[in-house]
């Protein structure tokens, strides 16, 4: 359930136009200047990030493949039934509802303990030192800035991203009991 709503909460994201989360900016970045297909580059970029995840002792589980296939399928329906919408202020609503239903996606998948995606898996092997809350948005600016070093666009929502919904996990996180995640105590 909370993978559909994460799905839910990207292609919101990716509709309103605005720009997109800093790890799939990365993946286009990366897939425009190699010039391969963004299934193939996505795929490749999980494996390291989950990889260099478990090298710090955080084990990749069913979560952990299950979540990239039921966000990616929702997603690919999102963007089927919503177009962008042609007034500014419709696109702004659109990208401000994507934060917290994005937020409450990553933190209820994160309550399951079943393993974490390549971003969440990234910002949690951080945390100690670095508080997910804060990680989560260096692990999403890291992607952004190389996702546009590539080639790919950045704009106001990717900066939003970066900057609120790792606090925004937390903080869901927190108050929601049934959105507790251990890896986020």
């Amino acid at each position: 359930m909370s993978c559909t709503v994460l799905g839910v909460g990207v292609g919101l994201l990716l509709t309103a136009g605005l720009g997109s989360d800093g790890y799939s900016t990365m993946v286009n970045g990366i897939s425009l200047a190699l010039d391969l297909d963004f299934l193939v580059v996505n795929l490749v970029v999980g494996v390291v990030l989950v990889g260099l995840a478990w090298a710090r002792g955080l084990r990749p589980g069913l979560g952990t493949v299950v979540q990239p296939v039921v966000v990616g399928a929702v997603v690919t329906g999102v963007l089927v039934v919503l177009e962008e919408p042609d007034q500014w202020w419709l696109r702004a609503a659109m990208l401000l509802i994507s934060l917290p239903v994005l937020a409450i996606g990553v933190a209820g998948y994160l309550a399951q303990d079943a393993g974490a995606g390549p971003t969440e898996a990234a910002a949690i092997a951080l945390d100690p030192p670095v508080p997910f809350r804060w990680s989560y948005g260096i692990v999403q600016g890291g992607g952004a800035a190389i996702g546009w070093l590539c080639g790919a666009d950045v704009g106001p929502g990717t900066l939003l991203v970066i900057a609120l919904l790792g606090p925004m996990v937390a903080w869901f996180s927190r108050r929601v009991p049934a959105l507790r995640a251990p890896a986020l105590a």
